[in-house]
């Protein structure tokens, strides 16, 4: 891609419209020192000296694609309790509306709280129901988006297997955005591969692919037999599998595979990368970019995620400044 290929698509970012469905979760920090270990138990004892909260699953994909500058409606579920009233209040702040979110009375607000000691991650306790949500709340989601398709470009399915995404969601759903020819990108979960056929996109790890398919990604041969039996068990227009250090390995419709390099200079955190690379990547290819093209944006944005602590949100210019120092 030149540079006038780049800045072109680039300015097309704040005209999509993306609608982000998924697993809404709330990423909660407690930072401290350890300077002794508990006499109750061999294990280290955390004095805490500051709490932050920040977004996770498919709210910090929404906030991705907030930052990228596009329009960005976020549905999901969450409990009627105080982590719900927090979780909203980082939406607010983040620029996004809170109208998308229902409330489940049974159950909590998915919460992964880190205990993180002198910048390592001592422990982390997770707060969630997995059971998958009811079908008056399945027909209510799929009521909100029916209803603002035609104004979308794009759906983002973001599946962390904490019970919104469902086989009646989704066998529901994707028929109803492939026949208004709508964008659909899904981040996976194992368990739910099978009942994400014809979409436009799965964005699996090469571990995720590599399970499913009951192999293990030794090798770029490897790499190809598993990526291309699953673009055609899941008569899938692409899949993109992300590879760490490897970067990222596209599989098109037309029989084409292309590598694309890692671009992080530096790892510090891997967390929410994947949140990126699908948040950009929806954004690219909806705003006029080649599967390609908005895989080397996805990727470029993925290097500058991992060069930050927690989950990071890379912004319009960022990425702009990261590919035109690539191009």
């Amino acid at each position: 891609m030149n540079k006038n290929r780049i800045a072109r698509l680039l300015n097309n970012f704040p005209k999509t419209k993306i609608v982000v469905l998924g697993d809404i979760m709330l990423d909660r920090y407690l930072w401290g020192n350890v300077d002794r270990i508990s006499p109750e138990a061999p294990v280290p004892v955390v004095h805490i000296k500051k709490e932050t909260t920040n977004l996770g699953g498919g709210a910090n994909v929404a906030a991705n694609v907030q930052a990228l500058g596009a329009d960005v409606t976020l549905l999901g579920i969450v409990g009627n309790d105080m982590m719900a009233d927090i979780l909203k209040e980082n939406l607010v702040e983040n620029g996004l509306k809170t109208t998308g979110l229902l409330i489940d009375k049974g159950r909590p607000t998915t919460v992964k709280t880190r205990i993180v000691a002198h910048n390592q991650q001592v422990v982390r306790i997770d707060r969630e129901d997995t059971l998958e949500i009811g079908s008056p709340l399945v027909e209510q989601l799929i009521a909100r988006i029916t209803k603002m398709l035609k104004g979308i470009d794009g759906i983002i399915i973001s599946d962390y297997g904490k019970g919104v995404i469902t086989y009646d969601l989704l066998s529901a759903l994707i028929p109803i955005a492939r026949n208004a020819g709508k964008f659909i990108a899904v981040d996976p979960k194992e368990v739910h591969f099978m009942n994400y056929r014809e979409v436009s996109v799965i964005t699996p790890n090469h571990h995720e692919a590599g399970f499913i398919s009951g192999k293990k990604i030794t090798s770029d041969t490897v790499l190809a037999d598993v990526g291309w039996n699953l673009m055609d068990l899941l008569s899938l227009e692409s899949l993109l599998i992300t590879r760490g250090e490897k970067g990222m390995a596209l599989f098109e419709k037309d029989r084409k595979l292309t590598h694309i390099p890692a671009r992080a200079k530096t790892v510090y955190d891997v967390t929410g990368a994947g949140d990126t690379v699908i948040a950009t990547l929806t954004v690219a290819r909806t705003a006029g970019a080649s599967m390609h093209e908005a895989a080397i944006f996805a990727n470029s944005a993925a290097g500058l995620a991992v060069a930050q602590f927690g989950t990071a949100r890379i912004t319009r210019n960022e990425l702009k400044a990261a590919m035109m120092d690539e191009a």
